[in-house]
């Protein structure tokens, strides 16, 4: 009977594994469906959806924070506390209105039009610089009627569209030899020149970080980018060195607490807000610094409010998603390159590049880790431009993912019918 028993338990033990390993791979299997970006033509998955996911949760989470960070600063120069939130509010609304209309937009218009939206781009700098509205020092805005419109950031959108439309055109070029690396770099002389006069260095440092990054995709050798970086670098470091109020932003930022009632206040009151949030935050609505101690809360400094009210937990929830937003549009990028659409594969990398340079830019700022540069936090800072602009960013990364799915369908489709008709024909 023992052997039996024996045979019997062996035989239930072997099942059990099989029974086991059965179920791992169906969950491998489910799991990797879930994952895969190629859609079958039963899936119904024409676009991914986490973009719009991702873009929606950060639009509440700005919308929440912008209403927490600038109601003080609203109640005294408006008299109404929740003026910057109607205002947001609006923003948010008209930005997927624009990203509907946008979406039936096909990259092949985006390619085909990237000279005349560059035109368009340098157009609103120079419109800007004749009739636009200073503020603190600055020409950025053109105002019609109730809404302003920062010219900078348009540009940064249609000069990125322009140099993936010219890496597609001239790649062999950039490639081999130096005149075809040169001509982007013209361009972007041009816009860096437009954009010195309001003065927006910021802007210009992330457009110089993603032209860098894409030359680097496109294949562009070594010593182009030893010359280019020691240039670019060259050429920072001047007008920092030449302008007096850079260079106490430089200064301030090294040690804000040697002036800290003076070129190191904003940075101290930030630096205050995020040492107060420590690891929980004290609350939503229980920030000080908001309370007009810390200037520009609810625009350049809401990742400071949002630390002090969230604490690391918060900050790091939306660095979280931001690069989950960045390494989605990298791989877009990947997959666009690999099916040979180059043009969207330069757009959609130039679009994961200045995203997580300026929300690094941003977060760096407020937490005394790089000099100030005034640049928005994507899809959370208050601003209609900034907002409008990234939407429609986030928009072109949907469209290219849906066009590559489409592609990837119609192909499947082919060739069921060409093997039906093989099978026919047998």
């Amino acid at each position: 009977m023992k052997p039996v028993s024996s045979l019997e338990n062996k035989s239930e033990h072997d099942f059990n594994l099989s029974t086991i390993s059965s179920v791992i791979n169906n969950v491998g299997t489910s799991v990797a469906k879930v994952f895969d970006s190629e859609p079958t033509p039963q899936s119904g998955m024409v676009f991914d959806r986490s973009f719009i996911i991702l873009a929606l949760v950060m639009y509440m989470i700005g919308l929440v924070m912008v209403a927490s960070s600038s109601m003080p600063v609203a109640e005294r120069l408006f008299n109404n506390p929740f003026h910057f939130v109607i205002r947001h509010t609006i923003y948010i609304v008209l930005s997927l209105g624009i990203a509907g209309v946008a979406l039936q937009i096909p990259m092949a218009w985006w390619q085909k039009n990237s000279s005349y939206l560059l035109i368009f781009g340098i157009f609103l700098l120079v419109v800007v610089l004749l009739i636009g509205r200073s503020v603190n020092g600055s020409t950025r805005w053109i105002v019609l009627g109730p809404i302003t419109v920062q010219a900078a950031e348009p540009a940064k959108l249609f000069f990125f569209c322009y140099l993936a439309a010219y890496l597609v055109r001239r790649r062999d070029q950039v490639m081999e030899d130096w005149k075809g690396f040169a001509k982007p770099l013209v361009v972007f002389a041009v816009l860096a020149g437009l954009l010195l006069r309001q003065p927006d260095l910021g802007t210009i440092i992330v457009m110089f970080v993603t032209t860098f990054g894409l030359l680097f995709l496109a294949g562009a050798k070594l010593w182009q980018f030893v010359s280019l970086a020691s240039v670019g670098i060259l050429l920072l470091s001047l007008l920092a060195i030449f302008e007096p109020y850079r260079w106490r932003r430089i200064t301030g930022f090294l040690d804000p607490w040697e002036d800290p009632f003076g070129s190191g206040y904003q940075l101290t009151q930030s630096l205050m807000a995020y040492g107060r949030g420590e690891i929980f935050g004290q609350g939503l609505g229980n920030s000080i610094q908001k309370l007009e101690y810390l200037p520009e809360a609810h625009t350049d400094f809401v990742m400071a409010v949002l630390a002090e009210e969230f604490g690391f937990i918060g900050i790091a929830s939306i660095l979280a998603l931001s690069m989950v937003l960045v390494f989605k549009a990298l791989m877009l990028g990947k997959k666009a390159l690999a099916k040979e659409k180059f043009f969207e594969a330069f757009f959609a990398y130039a679009i994961g590049i200045w995203v997580c340079f300026q929300a690094a830019v941003n977060v760096g700022a407020s937490a005394g880790i790089v000099p100030t540069k005034g640049l928005t936090m994507p899809l959370i800072s208050y601003g209609g431009s900034s907002m409008i602009i990234m939407t429609l960013a986030v928009v072109i990364l949907v469209r290219i993912d849906h066009e590559l799915r489409m592609q990837s369908i119609q192909a499947t489709s082919s060739k069921r019918k060409s093997r039906k008709a093989g099978e026919m024909n047998e």
